[in-house]
C-alpha cells in the first residue's frame, strides 16, 4: 500500500486560496475515482473537489473552517502499490503522474471529471448504479497534528482550532447556503434542531435557533428587528465583528476600483411598459413558452441586446495599457444575483445569439444557481455588459457600479401601475389625450464617460425604453 497526497488545486481564474467549507468523508472511507471528497469556498463560489484516486482515506490534513493556499496539502489517500506517491492536485493529468517502471504494463493515472480524457481511451466510464453511503452523516476526526509539509501560517492556524482530542460525532444535515448563513452568524449546526423530518436543516431552522438565543448576531438581528437588538445589548454584545472575506471582500475591492477608475455617468428614462406585459401574458398561453418563467427581466434583458447590436460602441471595454478601447462582437450579459453569501455577477455568454426562449431559460438557471451557491469561477468572467433589477425589492431606480472590465450597467426599477397621459384616436383623424393607469417603469444606465459619450448612452437607453414600450420595435430592428 502507498499513500498520496491531495493538494488543493486551482479551482478557476487564477484564485490563490480557498476556505475548507465542508469534508464529505471521514478517515477510514472508502473512496473511488471522481467521487467528491471536500467542499471548498473562493472568493467567488462554492466548489466540490473530486479525488483523483481510488482507496481510503488516511488522513485528512486541514479542518473545516480553515482558508488555504492554492497548491497546500489537504488530505492523504492510502492507494494499491508501494511506497509513497507525489502529492497531486485536481487539474494534475495523466501526462504528469510518474512514468511505470519498464517491466509493468503502463498505468494509467485515473482523470477526473471535467479535466478531459484519460490520453489513449476511447471508451465512455461506466455509470455507478449505487454509490458507497453518503460520507456526510459523520464528522471527519480532526488531526491531533498538522503534517509539517502544510504552509507554515496554515498550520498555525489549524493548530489554533485543534483540540486534544474529538470525537467523531454525526455531521448535521444542510445544503451549502444554509451552511453559509449559519456560519455568517456564528451558529452551530450541530446545535440547531431541524423541523423538516428528512433531518435537512433550513434556513428558518437557524432564524429559530437565534431567536430562541435571543438574538446572537448582527445580521439576525436586522432580520427580526429590535427585539435581536435587545438581545444583542442583554448579553453584553452591542457591537459584533464580522470578518470581511469571501465574495463580500472581492466585491468591495471591485467596486472601489470601478468608482475611482472608470468616469460614472448615470441617465434615467420612465416608461410605459404596458404593450411589454401584456406580451408576457401572451406568451405564458403559447406552447412554446410552457415551463419557462416568463418576467420583465427577459424582456429587459433581450432589449438591451437588441440596442447593443444597435449602437456596438456600448458593449465594450477600456484598455489603458494598449491605448485602445475594444468592441466585443459578442454580449456576455451579467445578471446581478443577490444570494446568501453576497452579491453575485454572473454572466450569460453569447446572449446575443440567443432566442427569447432560451434566454428565459438561461437567466433562470442563472438565477438559480447563484442562490444555490453553485455559480462557478468561469460562469463569473468574461463579462461585457450587466443588468441589475432592483425593482425586485420594490425599488424605483438607482445609480449602479459598473462591474469592472465592462463599459456599463442598467438598473431596473420596480414596474408599477401609475396614472399615465396616452394619445388615443378622437375619430376625426386627430388624437386626443387622456389619463390612464399603465404599467410603468424607471431605467437607469450608468455608463463609462471615457468610452462612451452622452450621445451614444442616450441613444443606447432610449432604444432600450422603445422595445420595451413597443415590443414590435424589436422585430423590426432585429
Amino acid at each position: 500500500m502507498g499513500v498520496r497526497t491531495f493538494n488543493l488545486p486551482d479551482p478557476g481564474e487564477g484564485l490563490v486560496e480557498a476556505e475548507i467549507v465542508g469534508w464529505r468523508v471521514a478517515v477510514g472511507d472508502t473512496v473511488a475515482v471522481n467521487d467528491i471528497v471536500v467542499e471548498i469556498e473562493t472568493a467567488k463560489s462554492l466548489v466540490e473537489l473530486p479525488i483523483p484516486w481510488a482507496g481510503t482515506v488516511a488522513e485528512l490534513l486541514v479542518p473545516e473552517g480553515v482558508t488555504v493556499e492554492v497548491g497546500s496539502p489537504i488530505i492523504r489517500i492510502e492507494v494499491e502499490g508501494t511506497g509513497d506517491a507525489p502529492a497531486l492536485s485536481a487539474a494534475t493529468s495523466a501526462s504528469q503522474a510518474p512514468a511505470p517502471s519498464a517491466a509493468a504494463p503502463p498505468a494509467r493515472e485515473p482523470n477526473l471529471v471535467g479535466y478531459g480524457a484519460i490520453e489513449g481511451s476511447s471508451r465512455r466510464r461506466a455509470r455507478k448504479v449505487s454509490g458507497r453511503p453518503a460520507p456526510a452523516a459523520a464528522v471527519p476526526p480532526v488531526p491531533a497534528a498538522v503534517p509539517a509539509e502544510v504552509p507554515a501560517k496554515v498550520r498555525a492556524e489549524a493548530s489554533a482550532k485543534l483540540p486534544a482530542d474529538v470525537p467523531a460525532a454525526p455531521r448535521p444535515l444542510a445544503k451549502p447556503p444554509v451552511r453559509k448563513y449559519a456560519k455568517d452568524r456564528g451558529v452551530d449546526l450541530a446545535q440547531v434542531s431541524a423541523s423538516a423530518p428528512s433531518g435537512v436543516i433550513s434556513r428558518a431552522d437557524v432564524d429559530a435557533h437565534l431567536a430562541g438565543q435571543g438574538g446572537s448576531s448582527p445580521s439576525s438581528a436586522l432580520a427580526a428587528g429590535a427585539s435581536s437588538y435587545r438581545g444583542l445589548s442583554e448579553d453584553g454584545q452591542r457591537e459584533v465583528r464580522i470578518p470581511i472575506k469571501g465574495v463580500r471582500k472581492v466585491t468591495a475591492e471591485a467596486m472601489v476600483a470601478s468608482a475611482f477608475t472608470a468616469p460614472h455617468v448615470t441617465e434615467f428614462v420612465t416608461v410605459d411598459v404596458t404593450a411589454t406585459k401584456e406580451l408576457m401574458a401572451r406568451l405564458g398561453q403559447d406552447r412554446e413558452f410552457q415551463g419557462a418563467r416568463i418576467t420583465e427581466l427577459l424582456f429587459v434583458a433581450k432589449a438591451l441586446l437588441i440596442a447593443c447590436r444597435r449602437n456596438p460602441g456600448v458593449n465594450a471595454s477600456w484598455d489603458g495599457p494598449a491605448g485602445e478601447i475594444v468592441q466585443k462582437r459578442y454580449v456576455n450579459l451579467g445578471i446581478a444575483a443577490a444570494t446568501p453569501r453576497g452579491l453575485m455577477v454572473p454572466n450569460i455568454k453569447d446572449a446575443d445569439r440567443m432566442s427569447l426562449r432560451e434566454l428565459a431559460d438561461a437567466i433562470t438557471h442563472l438565477v438559480v444557481t447563484a442562490r444555490e451557491g453553485r455559480t462557478q469561477p468561469a460562469e463569473m468572467a468574461g463579462g461585457t455588459i450587466t443588468i441589475t433589477n432592483v425593482g425586485v425589492f420594490g425599488i424605483d431606480t438607482g445609480t449602479p457600479i459598473i462591474n469592472p472590465g465592462e463599459s456599463a450597467i442598467l438598473a431596473m426599477g420596480a414596474v408599477r401601475r401609475q396614472p399615465w397621459v396616452v394619445e388615443v384616436p378622437d375619430g376625426i383623424g386627430g388624437v386626443v389625450e387622456r389619463v390612464e393607469p399603465r404599467w410603468v417603469t424607471q431605467l437607469a444606465l450608468s455608463f463609462d464617460h471615457r468610452l462612451i459619450d452622452g450621445d451614444l448612452g442616450s441613444r443606447f437607453l432610449a432604444d432600450i425604453a422603445a422595445v420595451l414600450h413597443d415590443p414590435t420595435r424589436g422585430l423590426i430592428w432585429s
